[in-house]
Formats: structure tokens, sequence, C-alpha cells
């Protein structure tokens, strides 16, 4: 196992080194950051050349991307033009909304999709198999945006039980999750019940049954557990994305995460936030990727000896 853990971990720090070469061009190569930064304004020269000598962009290409990784590796993404506050207190401090936000969308989604994608292949062809076929593309239909806008209408103004929006406690937490878990939830059915039906279909599920196994058990233990890799694949990505991909969400409910950090700073043309928010985005991505590679090894042993990769 700790051999297994090493080699992804040396994996990881390839994977950060590559994401950093591309953040650090991609950036550059969508214009001038001190143009963009000053937008339709005529600024002096004096002024310009005093902003490219702070963001360091009087270097050589290769001197910007040594001074970039050693502020990458020591978390200084800079001040804020802005807020004159350093970028790294401005991204904490939107940190914490986006996980809960993030954790809140996967939760429903989860609590929703597992017993509906479970019980549609169980009961395949009966009344709950054809349910949950049509939640699911019900689910894959529906815009979040107009969903959030549908709930906020109806929770909200209407019946007046929840927040319209903010961060301030579980009850305006409620609304965001259900518009981020319902979406995902109706791909995690369909992608739960295709796994489900490929194992009940394996012989030790028959040889399980054969034993006199309660049929609960063989689902749950022998059933499920077997299916999970693909939906473990699933989850991991999307939580990631969650992480930085619920802008839209985000802007409804007025949530103050990190998505919405990025966009406000591109609007406002503050580009150490926007380049901060970006590497911190990338930072969490690739750490939930190497949980998921974790999780493989306890669901599936084989992989951390190498005869399951």
């Amino acid at each position: 196992m700790l051999s297994y853990i090493l080699r992804r971990l040396s994996h990881t720090v390839l994977v950060i080194i590559a994401v950093s070469l591309i953040i650090f061009f991609s950036i550059r190569l969508t214009g001038d950051p001190v143009s963009i930064m000053f937008g339709a304004g005529e600024p002096s020269q004096q002024a310009i050349d005093e902003l490219t000598a702070k963001l360091g962009l009087d270097k050589p290409i290769w001197e910007q991307y040594f001074i970039f990784l050693k502020d990458l590796i020591t978390l200084n993404f800079g001040t804020s033009y802005r807020s004159n506050s350093p970028v790294l207190d401005l991204l904490l401090e939107r940190a914490w909304p986006t996980i809960v936000l993030a954790f809140g969308g996967m939760a429903v989604a989860l609590l929703i999709a597992v017993p509906i994608g479970i019980l549609s292949a169980v009961y395949k062809g009966k009344p709950v198999d054809i349910f949950g076929r049509i939640f699911s593309l019900l689910g894959i239909s529906f815009p979040n945006f107009w969903l959030a806008f549908m709930l906020i209408l109806i929770f909200a103004v209407q019946l007046k039980w929840l927040p319209v929006s903010g961060f301030d406690g579980f009850s305006s937490l409620i609304l965001p999750s259900i518009a981020l878990g319902l979406i995902l939830s109706g791909i995690l059915v369909r992608l739960i019940r295709t796994s489900m039906l490929e194992v009940l279909k394996m012989q030790y599920v028959t040889t399980a049954r054969a034993k006199g196994i309660r049929e609960w058990l063989v689902i749950v233990r022998h059933a499920f557990r077997n299916a999970l890799l693909p939906t473990v694949t699933f989850v991991g990505l999307q939580f990631g994305g969650l992480l930085g991909g619920a802008v839209i969400v985000e802007q409804v409910f007025s949530w103050p995460g990190i998505g919405r950090l990025i966009v406000d700073s591109i609007n406002q043309r503050d580009y150490p936030v926007v380049q901060g928010g970006v590497i911190v985005l990338a930072l969490l991505m690739i750490l939930v990727n190497l949980i998921v590679d974790l999780c493989y090894s306890l669901i599936n042993p084989k992989i951390r000896t190498g005869r399951g990769d």
C-alpha cells in the first residue's frame, strides 16, 4: 500500500508541474496582463512600466516561470489590486463556502441516485425502473440555472421556507445544494443502474444467491461494491468540477465561493486574483483525483498491486 501511495504521489508532482506550465502560459497567451488590467483607460508610460515591473513581466520568460513556480510552492499569489489584500487570504475566505457547497451538492446527488440506481437495476423493467429512467432523463435535461430560479421562486419567494441567497447557516445551503445535486443525480442514476446490471449478471452473484445469502446482502455486499469503481471515478471527477464549476449556481444564490470570486475578478481585471484562483482550483482538482486513486485501492486491492491497472 505504501509503495502504491508513493507512486501516486510522484505522479501527482508531475501533474502539478504540467498544470503550472499550462496555467502560466495560458494566462499570458490571453494578452498583455498590464493592458488588460488598465482596460480602456490611457495610462502613462510610467504607470505601465511600474505595473509591469511589479508583476515581474519585465523579466525573461524562463525567469518569470521559475518565480511563478517558487510562489506556487510558497503559496504566494501576490496582492489584489482592487482590495489591496493578499490573494491567499481572499481565496481562503472563499474556500470554505466552496467546499461546503460541493459537499452539499454531492450529498444530495448520492442520497437520490444510489437508491434509485440500485432499485432500477434490481427491478429492471418494473415501474420503479421506468421511474428511474424518466428521472435520469429529466435530471440530465434541466439546466441548473433554471432549476435554481424555480427553487428560489417556490421555496423562498412563494412559501418563504428558505432564504433566497447568501451563506448564513444550514438553511441557506439547502437550495443551492439541491440545484447542484438534482442535475448530477440524473447522470449518477444512469451510471449506477448500468454498472449494477452488468455486475448482477456475474457468476459470483449467482453463486452467492445459490448459497442462500439474503438478497439484500447479495445486492449490497457483492453487487454494489463491485459496481462502485465507475461510480467512484465519476463522483471524484464531478466533485472536483463542483469546486470550481458551480459558478452559475453561486451567482444565482449570491454564494461567496471561489468560482464567483474569479468571475468578479475577471470583470474587475484583477489579474493576481484570477491567476491565484485558477491555481487553487487546479490544485484542488489534483488533490481530489489523488484521493479517488487511493479509494480505488481500497475498493479493489488488485489495483495497488498493479494487476488491476
